[in-house]
């Protein structure tokens, strides 16, 4: 998760990178891990991630939003791309690129987290029947702990709007799950 007041990305300063990279990379890590289940594909996405966000810095507007709001964004469009991808492409990337460059400790440290993300996975198994703009939103606020107004800023919709999907998303988890199941409350708990 991104540190309570993050710095905002360098425009031209290599080192001010390193050190944006260094707060955002476990959130943004977790972010991919959550979406994906190949740990070379996870490494790959967020070196992606972070080498778009290196390009873009002189783009960052700090009257837009925070940074993480911005990083989490180029995150979201980053991942979207690939999974636009055909499966041939992706599957020759991941094994070209995430191979060469990770060794096994790497490899295992990665998978690692992907198993402690698979109870996540299972509780985003109960949202599976909300539309994708409120699992979006519930995603961003639940899982990544953004606040509403920084989910807001990285889907590119008003607060209010982002407000609004999270209740109808709360409201449609509620419909759909007994009130003693722990999942429920877990997920519930999150997003409040």
């Amino acid at each position: 998760m991104p540190t309570e007041h993050p710095i905002a990305p360098p425009v031209r300063d290599p080192s001010g990178f390193a050190e944006f990279y260094q707060q955002n990379f476990d959130a943004i890590l977790g972010f991919v891990t959550r979406r994906t289940d190949s740990a070379h594909l996870a490494a790959d996405l967020t070196a992606d991630i972070f080498l778009t966000a290196l390009e873009q810095a002189d783009s960052y507007d700090a009257r837009r939003g925070a940074p993480a709001a911005w990083l989490y964004g180029i995150a979201r469009n980053v991942l979207a791309s690939h999974f636009r991808g055909s499966a041939r492409e992706q599957q020759a990337v991941s094994q070209i690129a995430g191979r060469r460059m990770l060794d096994e400790q790497d490899v295992a440290a990665i998978e690692a987290r992907i198993d402690a993300t698979r109870a996540a996975r299972r509780l985003a198994g109960l949202h599976g029947a909300l539309s994708e703009s409120l699992r979006a939103v519930l995603d961003l606020v639940a899982v990544d702990g953004l606040t509403t107004r920084e989910a807001a800023q990285a889907l590119g919709i008003s607060t209010a709007t982002a407000r609004m999907r999270l209740h109808r998303a709360r409201k449609a988890l509620r419909s759909v799950t007994p009130p003693t199941d722990p999942s429920r409350t877990a997920l519930l708990e999150a997003a409040s």
